[in-house]
């Protein structure tokens, strides 16, 4: 037993020496590791910021379909994607659609390969893309390894699943491209809240059954149907539905929920009567950087779709010494999702409720006439059609004489700036200032002398006309807005 037990011992120490010798380098792979190694720093070895953020992708290792629909990390997965779009008439048009739709899916975190366009009257109502054409569309997607098929309109379900089959990849539609970059840019409670509602609705329609274990049901094991028809009840897919609707009644009384906050603050400036320039316009066209040049807001500056969504309000004074408010709001695109705007409602009530909308352009835009059509469109959807509009095209310093030509056909009383370089501020604070609703009241106070703070707001926020030190106070002979009368009514004489 005894030597039993010892030839084990043996066998084992045997096979461990036989391993590590395995695992030993050799003497030349030791001595050329020991050289690299006092080669570099102690810091070790270093790559740039690109290389060190970025994974390299091995081609044709998927063997299945995912169905990915949020990112945690955009860095670390750039996913690759092919798109594509219908059009009827207008090539030129569909081309424009098409490379802002490559915009969009950059800004997503995606990587675009290639990008094709089919005319035909109207979409295929199977496969988006006519059968044949969606048999190419699955050789360019192999040919160039892409992961992920884009479509330039908003598909159906059906639609989106019969492509998905015939190109064997993940197929998306525009909608959920815009409603991704939604979820990664909000920042406020309320900002998520309306983007998750935004894709609980988006998603609600697009739930797909497995077979018959997420198949309709009939009732429970009382009543029904009767014979035959008495199942478990609540399957899967119902049970996903009735969440959902649960989740989304929730969002939206949490949403309405931040509204008194919104229309306290709104009620204060309406007491003090502080007119108010709501800033709009196209996606990426500026408004940030032309709020921060302004106002010196420090708000988020970045060349990248919607990198605004939550409203920032700031004061500004015009040359005359006017206080207003400037409120920076969320861009808008072609198609953007009906979904967006009912739930954005709550946020372009900034519009809707201002004095001035200031409409910013991208002067240097291949088709700033569609830019301004497509923000008009949402402004009237918001209620906001009748606000008086200045047009103010951006980017001014891209811009040479004949494209300002045409610009000013399209806008004829517009002003042209530059949020970059400071051309043309000047003449778009006196054009705003001319446009603010001037105090109309015309009031003759006496303010004591301890009440400093009266005569500080007068000057602030109103027009003094008059201004005269007597042994009582001062007297001044103001125009103040017909809310303020009451503030002021202790001092009139």
């Amino acid at each position: 037993m005894e030597n039993s037990i010892t030839e084990d011992t043996v066998n084992i120490d045997r096979e461990m020496t036989r391993i590590l010798e395995w695992a030993r380098p050799a003497d030349g792979i030791a001595l050329a590791l020991d050289d690299q190694a006092h080669a570099v720093d102690v810091d070790g070895e270093q790559l740039d910021r690109e290389e060190r953020s970025a994974l390299r992708r091995v081609a044709g290792l998927s063997t299945e379909l995912e169905d990915v629909t949020e990112v945690e990390n955009r860095q670390l997965r750039l996913e690759r994607v092919v798109l594509i779009g219908v059009y009827a008439s207008n090539a030129q048009e569909a081309e424009y659609s098409l490379r802002e739709l490559a915009a969009l899916a950059e800004t997503a975190g995606a990587v675009v390969l290639d990008g094709v366009l089919q005319r035909r009257t109207n979409p295929d109502p199977a496969t988006y893309l006519g059968r044949g054409k969606a048999e190419e569309l699955r050789e360019v997607v192999a040919a160039t390894g892409a992961d992920t098929v884009v479509a330039d309109s908003e598909l159906a379900p059906s639609q989106r699943r019969a492509l998905e089959d015939v190109v064997k990849v993940k197929v998306i539609d525009r909608t959920a491209v815009i409603l991704d970059i939604f979820s990664q840019h909000a920042q406020s409670r309320e900002g998520k809240a309306q983007v998750e509602l935004a894709q609980l609705e988006y998603l609600l329609p697009r739930l797909r059954g497995w077979g018959e274990s997420m198949s309709r049901q009939a009732g429970g094991q009382v009543g029904g149907a009767g014979m035959g028809s008495r199942g478990p009840g609540e399957t899967k897919i119902e049970l996903d539905r009735r969440r959902i609707h649960m989740r989304m009644a929730k969002l939206r009384k949490q949403i309405a929920g931040f509204a008194p906050a919104r229309a306290a603050k709104r009620a204060n400036r309406d007491r003090n009567r502080v007119p108010s320039v709501a800033i709009a316009g196209y996606t990426n066209a500026g408004k940030s950087s032309l709020l921060n040049r302004i106002t010196h807001a420090g708000v988020l500056v970045e060349n990248a779709l919607f990198a605004t969504l939550d409203p920032t309000v700031r004061r500004a004074e015009t040359p005359d010494g006017r206080l207003f408010t400037l409120s920076d709001t969320v861009g808008f695109v072609r198609q953007l999702p009906h979904q967006l705007v009912e739930a954005f409602r709550s946020t372009l009530e900034e519009v809707s409720e201002s004095d001035v909308v200031l409409h910013v352009v991208d002067g240097s835009h291949a088709d700033p006439s569609a830019q301004l059509s497509t923000v008009r469109d949402v402004i009237g959807e918001v209620g906001a059609r009748d606000i008086p509009e200045l047009v103010a095209f951006n980017k001014s310093d891209l811009i040479d004489e004949d494209q300002r030509l045409v610009l000013r056909g399209l806008a004829p009383n517009s002003v042209f700036v530059s949020a970059r370089t400071g051309e043309g501020i000047d003449e778009l604070m006196q054009t705003l200032a001319d446009m603010l609703p001037m105090p109309n009241v015309e009031m003759d106070l006496l303010v004591p002398y301890d009440r400093g703070e009266v005569v500080s707001a007068l000057h602030d926020e109103f027009v003094v006309d008059e201004e005269e030190h007597l042994e009582g106070g001062t007297r001044m002979r103001v125009r103040v807005t017909e809310p303020a009368t009451a503030r002021f009514a202790e001092f009139a004489v």
